[in-house]
């Protein structure tokens, strides 16, 4: 009679442990420190927040602050359409970019270490730090200002006129040349992702490729067959960090609005308001796209 009883668990539940363990720090520092601010600022974005000698005193408004920044602030509409629409227009280009990037640099060649370096140098010269430096230096920023106007105008001329020779429809123009215009910030926002899709890349078994290449699969085939399948997930996970990276961003003309409104106007209801109605936005589009991509994501078993 066998009487060892101890369960055993199956596959399916140990990947959903090892899954609950990687998530643990997360949660647990969620609880700790983000889900009480996040209640005090649900709490703010209701009230009229009075800073006195002694700390603040908050007197209940209701939706008062949301009407004030949706329908009577002049500028916080305008900064947040404009502002959503460059991020949604970013995206695109960020990702194929990344993935064209991250391609070549999976590729055997000479200074491959030194061109994978070069593609991550925006993180580093990005950092919080030396942005600030260079926002303080006068000087260098009417320089870029003029060198980037410059830039725009003879690579915006020059594109048109291959497309335009190309017959190519008048949207995919303007999409084109709006992006081209801002290869330095899609550059920027691609450094994460290229090393994502890297990482992805170098971890496609070989024997799926020289299996494909014994059945006489051509490389065009191999990379529709089994690198896009497999690389899939990263697009996922690419496009919520691009969402969020660029959403959140120290140069985002409406974060700077918004700290604006409650450090120089003095507004910190409306202030947290403005963040809650933006929180939403970013909510929403993350959850568009865990919905639409989701359904075209191949996990390999």
């Amino acid at each position: 009679m066998n009487t060892n009883l101890k369960p055993r668990l199956t596959l399916t539940r140990k990947r959903a442990l090892w899954g609950l363990l990687f998530t643990a720090p997360f949660t647990i520092g969620f609880l700790l420190f983000f889900l009480g601010p996040m209640i005090q600022a649900a709490v703010f974005s209701l009230s009229d927040l009075e800073v006195t000698p002694h700390g603040f005193q908050l007197h209940h408004v209701g939706w008062d602050n949301f009407h004030y920044a949706l329908r009577v602030d002049p500028n916080f509409v305008r900064v947040f359409t404009e502002t959503t629409i460059r991020i949604l227009t970013d995206i695109p280009a960020v990702i194929v970019f990344s993935f064209f990037a991250a391609s070549l640099l999976n590729q055997n060649f000479k200074g491959r270490l030194l061109a994978r370096i070069v593609f991550f140098l925006p993180v580093i010269l990005t950092a919080g730090v030396i942005v600030q430096l260079e926002n303080r230096d006068i000087l260098h920023g009417m320089l870029e200002y003029v060198s980037e106007q410059e830039d725009a105008i003879s690579s915006s001329r020059a594109v048109i006129n291959v497309m335009m020779e190309l017959r190519m429809p008048p949207d995919f123009i303007i999409y084109i040349v709006t992006a081209v215009n801002r290869i330095p910030d899609i550059i920027n926002a691609s450094a994460i992702p290229i090393l994502i899709f890297l990482a992805g890349l170098q971890g496609i078994p070989s024997s799926l490729f020289e299996t494909a290449k014994i059945e006489g699969a051509t490389g065009w085939e191999s990379f529709w067959k089994i690198t896009f399948p497999l690389i899939s997930p990263l697009f996922l996970t690419n496009m919520v960090y691009i969402i969020v990276d660029s959403f959140t961003a120290p140069g985002n003309a409406l974060v700077n609005l918004i700290s604006n409104a409650a450090w120089s106007r003095g507004i910190y209801g409306v202030s947290v308001a403005m963040t809650w109605l933006y929180f939403g936005v970013i909510a929403a589009f993350l959850a568009i796209v865990f919905i639409v991509i989701s359904k075209h994501v191949f996990y390999m078993e």
